[in-house]
């Protein structure tokens, strides 16, 4: 394996481009914080319009698009888009909180709950569990770059594509649990369907959180860490 084989200058730019982006929602967050937060961001949420969590929502849908967009330009193939996409992504999250403590010094240490998304539903959990979710990401994506240059097209096969997303959808199930645990506990899941959203979001506002399935986060990352290493060993 060379060094000619890794696009270093596509890497430099996408990596500068997901910094940028870390600022960009940085100084976005910072906005909503002062009309919102004006003493500082804490939990139960504050009373926000209906319409502003629309626009919220849409405005992560836009950041996971343009995200998208940045693997597709980059990449030379399916695999390789795919392993821009998650890189990016991940540099992008990691910088976001990088520039909030920088900027406003939040958090405060690495065990700070925060919003982490809001589709489908929301997600929390304390901030080094992004953080160590993206690091994932980038040792993934940098393994694909790698492999994917000298072998043109190093493709993970059913057995790792699979580790990765059983290990995925238990890691959305870590960061949601708490929040559908105490929703569940306002309303059945055969009638939550049919709650008008404005009672929905008095009912989320109360939401504070209390306990993170570690268990459930632990456990996606050897799973996900299980398919990287079969990855590894097949292509090295």
């Amino acid at each position: 394996m060379t060094t000619q084989s890794f696009p270093r200058r596509t890497f430099l730019w996408v990596t500068v481009f997901a910094i940028a982006m870390g600022f960009l929602e940085t100084a976005v967050v910072i906005y909503m914080r002062l009309l919102l937060y004006p003493k500082g961001f804490a939990f139960p949420l504050a009373p926000i319009p209906s319409s502003l969590i629309l626009v919220e929502i849409l405005r992560e849908a836009a950041t996971i698009i343009m995200l998208l967009g940045i693997g597709v330009l980059a990449g030379k193939n399916a695999i390789s888009r795919f392993a821009w996409f998650i890189y990016s992504f991940a540099i992008w999250d990691i910088f976001y909180y990088v520039f909030l403590k920088l900027l406003i010094h939040w958090p405060e240490s690495l065990m700070t709950w925060d919003i982490l998304f809001l589709i489908p539903t929301t997600w929390v959990g304390p901030v080094i569990t992004p953080i160590i979710t993206s690091l994932t990401m980038i040792l993934l994506a940098i393994l694909i770059l790698l492999f994917d240059g000298k072998k043109k097209n190093a493709k993970l096969n059913i057995r790792e594509w699979s580790l990765l997303i059983i290990g995925s959808l238990v890691l959305i199930i870590s960061f949601t649990w708490d929040y559908s645990i105490f929703m569940l506990e306002h309303y059945n899941f055969k009638d939550i369907w049919t709650v008008p959203s404005e009672e929905m979001l008095k009912i989320s506002m109360l939401y504070i959180p209390r306990m993170f399935n570690w268990f459930l986060f632990w456990l996606s990352e050897i799973i996900i860490l299980s398919g990287i290493w079969l990855y590894w060993k097949r292509n090295r």
